[in-house]
């Protein structure tokens, strides 16, 4: 007979500074003191993340006020601390007019105004319902869900009792996806098809 202390212990809690101090070919987010392994990337995943991050660099990582959209601060995978909580979102905006300064803190505890996530087969409920419920949690503005599988794309703006879905596209739809929404994008594109010339 297991003795019921033994079957109500927990694992041990992690803290951030122990998740900070993994390798960085350790790839887990930190979520209650428990590690949660991140899925290995796949090639439609690299390619998503790739494709959204050059098609949404150009036009909006720049100041405002150019000939292009700009006003935000963008970047793949930063080490973010949200309530206690470690991430690593697949991409990160901020806006400048909230934050002048580039982030250059590490880990950054600045909440994001956006967050996108590649969707992966393997982590489908972290990313659908875990991250969903901690970055709304956090005051995240704008959570972009981009799923290579199904082709889709899902785009949530925050409100007081949790996220609004505010657009769900597919290939080979075309899109106006806020944040962003001054630039219409293919959600093929951003899903990492080849360009629509």
């Amino acid at each position: 007979m297991v003795p019921l202390l033994a079957m109500t212990e927990r694992p041990p809690r992690h803290s951030i500074e122990e998740w900070l101090a993994l390798p960085e070919d350790v790839h887990v987010e930190l979520i209650d003191g428990e590690y949660v392994k991140r899925a290995s990337p796949a090639w439609n995943h690299g390619t998503t993340q790739f494709h959204l991050g050059s098609l949404l660099g150009p036009e909006f990582n720049r100041p405002a006020g150019s000939s292009k959209p700009g006003g935000w601060w963008i970047a793949p995978e930063v080490d973010i601390v949200l309530n206690g909580d470690g991430f690593r979102p697949d991409m990160a905006g901020w806006r400048r007019s909230r934050v002048p300064e580039m982030p250059k803190d590490w880990p950054t505890r600045l909440t994001p105004d956006w967050i996108a996530e590649v969707v992966s087969p393997g982590n489908r409920t972290h990313d659908t319902v875990t991250k969903l419920q901690r970055y709304h949690a956090a005051g995240v503005a704008h959570y972009w869900l981009l799923d290579p599988e199904q082709g889709s794309l899902h785009v949530y703006r925050h409100q007081p009792d949790g996220y609004l879905l505010v657009l769900a596209a597919q290939r080979p739809m075309r899109v106006h996806a806020e944040p962003c929404e001054a630039v219409e994008y293919a959600v093929g594109e951003l899903l990492g098809d080849d360009p629509q010339d």
